[in-house]
């Protein structure tokens, strides 16, 4: 029920767009402590997903590694993070497993087996998979820890993976930075708008809106970026954009004050955001992080603010999971 808008505003209820179950060693909390998160929150409903990847422990290193920049070693693609995830939600009551949202992540973006992998999923899992994603492409520190081709959005592999996903009705949460660490212009923008060009019934959610903390920590930030993601939603109907993470550091909001041309950028397209924790496998701080949004949100009318906030995520999501039959 929506009273008014000075109470309402104080009392946001969430959809997490943007949950990863587990960190980079595979490790998590558990389902547990992730429903005590959500209710803690006021969070409804939550995109949950693994991580495609995992941080190599060395036999040289120090000690066991606790996240993929402590040391040098690689990280490596992890398909058991999908099942990880599958084991977990279905380890919940009914009631509780409808607030979970199960993405399918553990898939290696420059594998052309990676689409039979997704088919293979669904299949294992009938009625439970609703989208696909987090999909780590240009990915700055992460990328160059991960051996192997380096992945990009318009790889023929996920070229498949995006087919696949529009005929299962899917969306697709895709990780691909517009800039390298050291390039002041969006050198990797082509790849992305091939991505999106060629796969016009593939729904797109643009994580972190092209941006990730090692870029902005390295150089300033792009000053283009509203103008870019501007012209994207613009020229294409099948994106949208999260608003996790980097993006609200750097971009949103300054001293707790919002950017006028993002809330410019997010009325114009109110139906196109999304928000989230980007939290790996540790829930404690779900409230704070959400919460950090708020000022943001009391900034944008009222009907814009709930659906950034709740709505827009639950409507990307089909209603049911994906079932071999359903194509």
């Amino acid at each position: 029920m929506i009273v008014s808008s000075t109470v309402w505003a104080r009392q946001y209820i969430w959809t997490d767009a943007h949950l990863h179950y587990v960190d980079f060693m595979q490790q998590s909390e558990g389902p547990k402590a992730l429903m005590r998160a959500l209710d803690r929150a006021d969070v409804q409903q939550a995109w949950l997903f693994g991580l495609p990847v995992i941080k190599k422990w060395q036999s040289d290193a120090p000690r066991r590694p606790r996240y993929y920049l402590g040391d040098e070693a690689p990280l490596y693609y992890y398909s058991a993070t999908d099942d990880v995830v599958a084991q977990a939600v279905l380890s919940l009551p009914e009631k509780q497993q409808q607030r979970l949202i199960p993405f399918i992540s553990g898939i290696n973006p420059t594998d052309m087996h990676a689409a039979d992998q997704v088919e293979r999923l669904i299949a294992r899992y009938p009625g439970f998979w609703r989208g696909i994603g987090e999909i780590l492409t240009r990915h700055d520190q992460l990328t160059g820890l991960t051996r192997g081709e380096t992945p990009r959005a318009n790889h023929p592999a996920l070229m498949k993976v995006y087919r696949l996903a529009a005929r299962y009705h899917l969306p697709v949460l895709l990780h691909s930075n517009l800039t390298s660490l050291r390039e002041e212009t969006p050198i990797y923008l082509p790849e992305l708008e091939e991505a999106l060009s060629e796969n016009p019934d593939t729904r797109f959610v643009l994580a972190h809106a092209g941006t990730s903390g090692g870029v902005e920590d390295q150089q300033p930030p792009l000053p283009t970026l509203a103008p870019i993601i501007r012209a994207l939603l613009s020229q294409h109907d099948n994106l949208s954009v999260d608003l996790s993470w980097s993006v609200r550091e750097h971009y949103l909001l300054d001293d707790g004050e919002p950017d006028a041309e993002w809330l410019a950028l997010i009325k114009d397209f109110p139906d196109r955001f999304t928000l989230g924790t980007d939290l790996v496998g540790h829930f404690d701080h779900e409230g704070r992080v959400l919460s950090a949004y708020e000022p943001l949100l009391d900034a944008l009318p009222q009907k814009v603010a709930i659906k950034l906030a709740r709505d827009n995520a639950r409507a990307l999501v089909p209603e049911k999971g994906a079932r071999p039959d359903a194509t």
